[in-house]
């Protein structure tokens, strides 16, 4: 026990001084400080944005019915007599394109648009002020400005959403409640990759100078796993506890300063807790596997290209977000946060776009915890059966053999 306390004390103070480890501890919570402050900053200055240069965009109008309403916003509509002229404005810089209204416009409803630029598409500002232009000039005079309103702008759609009594939920989700976890599902990854990789990486590097032997000569290799583990995940722990009390302060800061969309911006602490346990849980699942990966490499590099296969597919979730977001609770979702390795991430995303029921939380949770300790029986073999081997990285074939016979 003591021999583990000697390694958990070494692996989490030097980990905790190496400066990548303390720059990208702070890195957050400064970056999500100077952001504010930055914001705090140009709103006292008062100045205002500069006035951005309007859009001239002709068209030509071969139905004689469209003459009045050609400004909107940022656009100017500048009627043009023929497409020769409408075409030498516009390579003239007169006009950045132009519009064709045909002469059964009124029947077929085509609009031909011309530009010299090459893009995706037509510009919503643009696209939005072509459709006031068209519905003003037709509506105008026969309805009145409201329903002409209406019809440019059918709905302003509020969503509430309803607790099982009926009253109104006190989460409402949306963007705001979103982006908290989506930052924080990446930030949570990378703590978990810190603390695994410097595990990989020492086991590695020990391995590769002979220093593994020295340290087995004086303990067990279940004890330098143990200690090594437990250190190196303590310092993950401090490291994802500072940023989520850093989050916490930040959101309330920039729900008071920034207000608009970020006025409901909050988290709460059943986000806290659960960020806490799939961190703990998602480290001691990657640091098994990295610790059987460094054992079985002949070196630092190929140990780290044994565990790509693994660290990709945690991240797996983001391939899969719009999925996520349209259906939080459909069938892709709920098989993501049972698999052990994408669970983690997967969870994040859920929470900040719908609730997620106690059992699946649950079942999440025992699964990561079952393959934890599946693994731990696997890597136990592999640390012991490979970690003084050199040379030649053992192929798949030797190494089920020769786990066989461990």
């Amino acid at each position: 026990m003591n021999k583990i306390k000697t390694i958990f004390k070494y692996e989490l103070l030097t980990t905790i001084k190496r400066k990548s480890f303390i720059i990208m501890t702070l890195a957050f919570p400064l970056l999500g400080i100077l952001a504010i402050g930055a914001y705090q900053i140009l709103q006292g200055t008062g100045e205002t944005p500069p006035v951005a240069e309007k859009l001239a965009v002709g068209y030509v109008d071969n139905t004689g019915l469209f003459n009045d309403y050609t400004s909107y916003n940022n656009v100017n509509l500048i009627s043009q007599p023929d497409e020769t002229t409408a075409f030498s404005a516009m390579t003239g810089k007169e006009i950045q394109q132009y519009f064709v209204i045909p002469e059964d416009y009124l029947s077929g409803g085509v609009i031909v648009r011309y530009t010299l630029e090459r893009e995706l598409g037509i510009s919503g500002e643009v696209a939005s002020a072509m459709t006031e232009f068209l519905v003003n000039n037709l509506l105008t005079g026969k309805v009145d400005d409201i329903t002409i309103q209406r019809v440019v702008y059918p709905l302003s759609l509020n969503s509430i959403i309803l607790d099982s009594s009926g009253q109104i939920a006190e989460n409402q989700g949306g963007f705001a409640n979103f982006i908290v976890p989506y930052i924080f599902s990446i930030l949570l990854i990378m703590a978990i990759f810190t603390s695994s990789g410097f595990l990989l990486q020492g086991l590695g590097e020990e391995k590769e100078n002979r220093v593994m032997e020295i340290l087995l000569s004086s303990v067990s290799p279940r004890q330098l796993i143990t200690g090594k583990v437990l250190g190196l995940g303590a310092a993950g722990l401090i490291q994802i506890v500072i940023w989520l009390v850093s989050a916490r302060y930040l959101a309330n800061m920039a729900s008071s300063t920034i207000g608009g969309m970020l006025s409901s911006l909050s988290i709460t602490v059943e986000f806290l807790l659960v960020s806490l346990i799939y961190f703990i849980l998602g480290y001691l699942l990657f640091a098994v596997i990295m610790a059987g990966a460094g054992s079985i490499g002949a070196t630092a590099r190929e140990s780290q290209q044994l565990s790509v296969i693994f660290t990709l597919s945690a991240v797996v979730p983001f391939y899969f977000i719009s999925v996520i977001i349209d259906k939080p609770d459909g069938v892709v979702a709920q098989v993501l946060t049972f698999i052990p390795f994408t669970a983690p991430i997967t969870v994040m995303m859920r929470m900040g776009i719908a609730e997620i029921p106690l059992w699946q939380l649950g079942i999440s949770v025992v699964l990561i915890i079952a393959t934890i300790i599946g693994l731990l029986f696997v890597v136990a073999k592999i640390f012991r059966t490979f970690l003084l081997m050199y040379g030649k990285t053992p192929r798949l074939g030797e190494i089920i053999r020769m786990l066989r016979q461990a």
